[in-house]
C-alpha cells in the first residue's frame, strides 16, 4: 500500500513505510490505541476500561474495553508481526474476562481513570444512551489482534475460531512518515469484516489532574461555579479526591470518607457538571435511605439537576447566579450534617 500527500505543484509526495517495530515500544502503540479507539474501531467505539490489567496468571491484558452493549472487548497488541502464540494469548486472556462480575469491571475502571464515578454511569455517558434501561455487563467477550503484520497461520486460526462462534477479529495497521516529518497510520481488519469472512484486579493508572489544571479548562460559566465549589471545601474541611478528568468531593469521619458529588470538566464524557454520588452514600453511611431521599429532592427542586440514571446532575452550560450556588452548597451542607449523625459503617 502505498500513501501520497500532494504538493502546491500538483506532484504526488510519497509517505515512506517504516517498520513501527524497529522505531517504535509497544507501549507506544498501546498510548495511540488508548487515545483513539474510535478511529481504529470505526463504526464499533470501545471503551477502554483497563491497561496492562493483571490477570489471575499473573499475566497483562494489553488493553482492556467495553462496547455500547456492556460487552467486554480484549485487545492484544504487537508491534510487528504476529507470533504463533498469539491467538492463545488472547483465548487464554479471554477465559480470564469471561468470568469478570461487574464489580470487578467497574474495580478495573476505578483504578485506570482515578475516577470514583460508576462504570455504569460512565458508560452511558461515553456511549450518549439516552435510555433508562439497565445494560447488562460482560454477556460475551470480542477479541481484537492489532499487528504491523498479521501472519498467516494467525489469520487462518482466526477464522476458523469465528466459524466456531467466537466473535475474534484481527487488523493490520501500517506507519508512514513523509520527509518533512508528517505522520500516517493506516489501518485494516484483516479478519472480521464481512468481505473477508466470505472467502482484585489491577491495571495501569492514567495521570491525574489537579485543581490549577482542572480550573484552566473550564469556561467562563464553570469557572464561576467550581471556584465557589473549591473555596467552599476549604472553608468546611473537606477533602477533594482527583481522577484523570475531574474530582469528588468528600467529608471525612473518624472511620472513613465518603463522596457527596463529582466535579467534570467540558472535555469529559459528563460534560462540564456537577453530578452526585448517592451510591457512595448508600455503600458507606449507616440507614442512608432518608439522607438519599432529602438530597435528592432538595436537588429537584432547585430546577436545575436532572435525571442521570439512578443519580442526578447539574450540565452547567449556561450562567449561574451566586445565590443558585450557594443554595446548592446548603444542600451538601444539610447532607454532611446528616452524614455526620449517623456515622459511617
Amino acid at each position: 500500500m502505498k500513501l501520497f500527500t500532494i504538493d502546491k505543484n500538483g506532484k504526488f509526495v510519497p509517505y515512506k513505510e517504516h517498520n513501527f517495530e524497529k522505531i517504535k515500544h509497544e507501549a507506544d502503540l498501546e498510548i495511540l490505541l488508548e487515545n483513539n479507539p474510535e478511529y481504529f474501531f470505526e463504526g464499533s467505539k470501545v471503551l477502554i476500561i483497563g491497561h496492562q490489567v493483571t490477570t489471575n496468571l499473573n499475566t497483562f491484558i494489553d488493553l482492556l474495553g467495553i462496547d455500547k452493549s456492556g460487552n467486554t472487548v480484549v485487545i492484544e497488541l504487537k508491534r510487528g508481526k504476529t507470533p504463533r502464540e498469539t491467538v492463545a494469548q488472547l483465548l487464554e486472556y479471554a477465559s480470564f474476562v469471561e468470568n469478570l462480575d461487574y464489580s470487578q469491571l467497574n474495580e478495573i475502571y476505578q483504578d485506570y481513570s482515578g475516577e470514583e464515578s460508576s462504570l455504569e454511569d460512565y458508560q452511558q455517558q461515553y456511549f450518549e444512551n439516552d435510555t433508562d434501561e439497565k445494560v447488562s455487563f460482560n454477556k460475551s467477550t470480542r477479541l481484537i489482534i492489532v499487528a504491523q503484520e498479521v501472519s498467516k497461520e494467525i489469520r487462518q486460526t482466526a477464522l476458523f475460531l469465528r466459524k466456531k462462534g467466537i466473535d475474534v477479529y484481527c487488523m493490520e495497521f501500517k506507519y508512514f512518515e513523509t520527509k518533512s516529518g508528517e505522520k500516517i497510520i493506516s489501518s485494516d481488519f484483516v479478519v472480521g469484516e464481512d468481505e473477508f469472512i466470505r472467502q482484585k484486579v489491577q491495571s495501569a493508572s492514567l495521570p491525574k489532574v489537579d485543581e490549577k489544571q482542572f480550573l484552566s479548562s473550564l469556561d467562563k460559566n464553570g469557572l464561576e461555579v467550581f471556584q465557589q465549589i473549591f473555596e467552599f471545601a476549604k472553608q468546611n474541611g473537606l477533602m477533594l479526591r482527583w481522577g484523570s478528568k475531574g474530582f469528588s468531593l468528600n467529608v471525612e469521619l473518624d472511620t472513613g470518607f465518603v463522596g457527596l458529588f463529582f466535579g467534570y470538566p467540558p472535555n469529559s464524557v459528563f460534560k462540564q457538571s456537577v453530578y452526585t454520588g448517592f451510591e457512595e452514600i448508600t455503600k458507606k453511611v449507616n440507614n442512608p435511605e432518608d439522607i438519599i431521599e432529602l438530597y435528592k429532592e432538595h436537588l429537584e427542586n432547585l430546577g436545575y439537576f436532572i435525571k442521570a440514571k439512578s443519580n442526578l446532575k447539574w450540565v452547567i452550560d449556561k450562567a449561574y447566579s451566586e445565590n443558585k450556588v450557594k443554595q446548592f452548597l446548603g444542600i451538601i451542607e444539610e447532607v454532611i450534617s446528616k452524614i455526620k449523625e449517623r456515622g459511617l459503617r
